[in-house]
């Protein structure tokens, strides 16, 4: 068992499997259990079962499709991250822009597509658990392009930017004074997390531990105003700070 993968215990990463699909719900269960240091806890074949079983069940991760009949997975990623009941994964075979914005929009820690090499989801599923974000990389840059237009007005992107604000409204100013508040190693913390670097790496790179990374992340999403690492990021970069 690899210590230190489910919120820096040694026990194993949790895991809740949310997919309509019978048969990719017993391949992502077999394929997590065989993992030492991942156990498959519950599955849910629809939004409302995922929000249920998430309550009832409290996994670290939640393995989340997006189309799913009622109750959809990205309104169920949002109830679930607000309720503190589970990180979520997004694991999708779709990659168009309204599922990956409102996926992230929604509070998803992570958003991958159900093509990616099994080695590469294990990761996520790691990476999650242990408060960090994952991108598939299909996505990346398509997705800071489209926060990056919407926090510059962008007449091309509707809806509320990655802080939440309306297009437009997060100017430079509006920014410059969230990050005032900041202590200067929360900073320091925000410039190379706006780099994509993981808290393990931040760690390393600042001279401290990941919980001390964890905590200085966390409070930086509180004090931004932002749901995920990604929207801190894009902060980071609006500033140059990145």
């Amino acid at each position: 068992m690899t210590p230190g993968v489910a919120y820096g215990t040694d026990r194993a990463v949790r895991v809740l499997v949310a997919d309509d699909h019978a048969a990719i719900r017993a391949g992502l269960r077999l394929l997590l259990d065989a993992a030492d240091d991942i156990e498959v806890v519950g599955e849910a074949a629809d939004g409302s079962a995922a929000v249920a079983n998430a309550r009832a069940l409290r996994p670290d991760v939640v393995l989340m499709d997006l189309r799913m009949p009622g109750t959809d997975g990205i309104e169920a990623t949002r109830t679930i991250t607000a309720e503190g009941t589970g990180e979520v994964l997004v694991l999708t075979t779709f990659d168009l822009d309204e599922y990956v914005d409102g996926a992230l929009r929604a509070g998803a820690a992570g958003f991958l597509l159900k093509t990616a090499e099994p080695a590469a989801l294990l990761d996520a599923v790691r990476r999650v658990a242990r408060g960090d974000g994952v991108l598939a990389p299909e996505v990346t840059r398509r997705v800071l392009a489209s926060y990056t237009a919407e926090r510059t007005g962008s007449p091309s992107h509707a809806g509320t930017a990655a802080d939440g604000t309306a297009p437009g409204s997060g100017s430079g100013t509006a920014a410059s004074s969230r990050i005032a508040d900041l202590t200067p190693r929360e900073v320091d913390v925000l410039r190379v997390l706006g780099r994509g670097l993981s808290n393990q790496a931040i760690a390393t790179e600042l001279f401290i531990t990941e919980a001390t990374a964890k905590t200085h992340v966390s409070r930086i999403l509180a004090k931004l105003g932002v749901v995920s690492r990604m929207q801190a990021a894009i902060v980071a970069r609006d500033e140059g700070l990145a």
